[in-house]
């Protein structure tokens, strides 16, 4: 029996899920490194291409390769943080030579990944650029399996990620880090192995979701690049300080570029969607002329004036 939903829902729903894993990753580095990293995106066309690489030359179930994606990706963060980033931050390098450096390693990974299309098109004769693995994808209720795959697995690493927060020594030595590094490693807390879980699993999620790209969207060695803009918007808009941000400026930009796009399309035509980036950046600027601390600032600031309000009450 298959679902009534319009395709553009559709499409909303199963980007705005993957967007809020990328963003997610990308707000944990900055919560506990301060860096903001240009070099995320790639981290998705990796996983991209690991798909590609597992369901075509492999000739496995693209869902096998996604535990793969998750650890290369992971590695390769952890990578740029121990070979590239901590010892520029030893120097005390400035957040701007920091963020340079994301951009030079973006550029190397996008370089690769044009060579590694071009090595599976020439040696397996295989579509490697603008190519899409709708097909590989199982059915469920008459939809594509990943309309459902996408928000449950956000749901997953949301709930995962909280009980790690709240119930685990690991993740209040975290919570420590990212609200006061200095005094975290006064108190015997191991900062750097934090900085290194942070990375590896920023790094993984942005695999994770890049892996299940191709089965909605166009695979191509840019687009992680392409979506650059959205997840940056997504982190913002969220909230960059606060772990959580990812996760609700994710949903909010993705539903907001989809709609946005979709509408626009039929009003003006089809010429308005190359200006599609432009959406998240006007979600993300509106946002913070009304919250400056984005979305979970806003959440954050109703909850701490109820119960003052409640503490009032009962005083």
């Amino acid at each position: 029996m298959q679902m009534f939903i319009e395709p553009i829902y559709k499409d909303a729903l199963v980007f705005s899920s993957l967007l809020s894993l990328l963003s997610l990753g990308l707000t944990l580095t900055f919560l506990t490194t301060r860096i903001p990293n240009f070099a995320h995106g790639c981290f998705a066309t990796v996983g991209i291409y690991v798909a590609l690489t597992v369901h075509k030359v492999f000739k496995a179930d693209i869902y096998y390769g996604l535990p793969l994606a998750f650890l290369l990706t992971g590695f390769l963060a952890l990578l740029q943080y121990l070979v590239v980033l901590k010892p520029l931050s030893r120097r005390r390098a400035s957040v701007i030579t920091l963020m340079v450096a994301t951009i030079a390693l973006e550029l190397i990974l996008l370089a690769v990944l044009n060579i590694y299309a071009d090595y599976l098109a020439r040696t397996f004769k295989i579509s490697s650029r603008y190519f899409q693995l709708r097909g590989a994808d199982f059915q469920l209720a008459g939809e594509r399996g990943l309309l459902f795959v996408a928000p449950s697995l956000v749901a997953i690493t949301t709930l995962l990620l909280h009980l790690a927060l709240t119930k685990t020594k690991f993740g209040v030595a975290m919570r420590a880090t990212i609200e006061n590094p200095d005094l975290a490693s006064a108190l015997g807390i191991n900062a750097d192995l934090v900085y290194k879980v942070s990375w590896f699993l920023a790094g993984g999620l942005a695999g994770l979701a890049g892996g299940l790209l191709p089965l909605w969207f166009i695979g191509n060695p840019d687009t992680g690049d392409y979506m650059l803009v959205s997840i940056f918007a997504a982190s913002v808009t969220g909230g960059l300080f606060s772990i959580y941000g990812g996760l609700f400026g994710g949903f909010f930009v993705g539903f907001v570029e989809v709609l946005g796009t979709g509408k626009l399309a039929l009003s003006v035509g089809t010429w308005i969607i190359p200006y599609r980036p432009i959406i998240p950046l006007l979600a993300m600027v509106i946002t913070l002329l009304i919250a400056p601390r984005g979305i979970t600032g806003i959440m954050v600031s109703r909850v701490r004036f109820k119960w003052i309000r409640v503490w009032r009450w009962t005083g």
